[in-house]
């Protein structure tokens, strides 16, 4: 295996490039949009181009790694390391114009994340970490905010697909609310992790698959904020919860309490 250097240098540039395509393809009228698990979960050609992008400059320098792709990249490795890959979170920002969209890279060795990166298009900001090492934006290192109360607090979330469970994570939404500052809801989950790292948000928690969050979690992690997992809505799948860590256990215990 290479330094753990190396497998962060290969992510960042991986994404940019991605990154780079994705912009330049930004704007262009669409004929390619189709649907996958439901009919507002919206995948183009434009996905698959940036997947099949980011798959290939990783495989030309470590062809023995696993893959983990959204849109089916998937193969298996022999070297211990897996990439996880979201080519574009933010889809539906993406394809009505709206500038939250992104390129996120994951890079696990023996199961866990020790390196990230998490390219924001459309305004050119490339956010990394590696375990052990803190997390940067452009350069520039990243902390998150130093809240300790619930009711100052701006929290970030998102919502599912799935009708049903859309209107379950509303529900508990409303029983949140007046418990903290206000919520926003940004519609790219590696962004908004992003966003908690330099303190633009103070939490969030949303039910998200792995490529969503596998970059955007370290990057937390690494500007000195806690992650983990909580039933949010009873019964659905696990959300994670990311904060600083004054107002962790103080969110985690909101929403359990809103889930019963």
């Amino acid at each position: 295996m290479k330094s753990l250097q190396a497998l962060l240098d290969l992510a960042e540039s991986a994404a940019r490039e991605a990154g780079a395509l994705l912009r330049e393809r930004a704007g262009e009228p669409r004929t390619d949009v189709q649907t996958k698990s439901t009919p507002t979960d919206m995948v183009s050609e434009v996905d698959r181009e940036s997947e099949a992008l980011v798959i290939s400059r990783i495989l030309a320098v470590r062809p023995d790694d696993a893959i983990l792709g959204e849109e089916g990249g998937e193969r298996a490795g022999s070297s211990g390391v897996r990439w996880i890959i979201d080519p574009l979170d933010g889809t539906t920002n993406y394809l009505y114009g709206l500038q939250a969209y992104a390129v996120s890279i994951g890079c696990e060795v023996d199961g866990e994340v020790v390196a990230g990166a998490v390219f924001d298009a459309a305004h050119g900001q490339m956010y990394r970490a590696a375990r052990g090492r803190g997390a940067y934006r452009n350069g520039a290192r990243l902390r998150v905010s130093e809240k300790a109360e619930l009711a100052t607090a701006l929290l970030g979330t998102g919502f599912a697909y799935e009708r049903a469970f859309r209107m379950e994570q509303v529900a508990l939404l409303g029983r949140i609310i007046g418990s903290v500052r206000d919520v926003r809801r940004g519609g790219s989950a590696c962004l908004d992790l992003c966003a908690v790292a330099a303190g633009q948000l103070d939490g969030y928690y949303e039910t998200v698959a792995p490529w969503d969050m596998a970059a955007g979690a370290l990057i937390v992690r690494e500007a000195g904020g806690e992650t983990g997992f909580i039933e949010a809505v009873r019964g659905r799948p696990a959300a994670i919860l990311a904060a600083s860590r004054g107002l962790y256990p103080l969110l985690e215990e909101l929403l359990l309490g809103a889930a019963r």
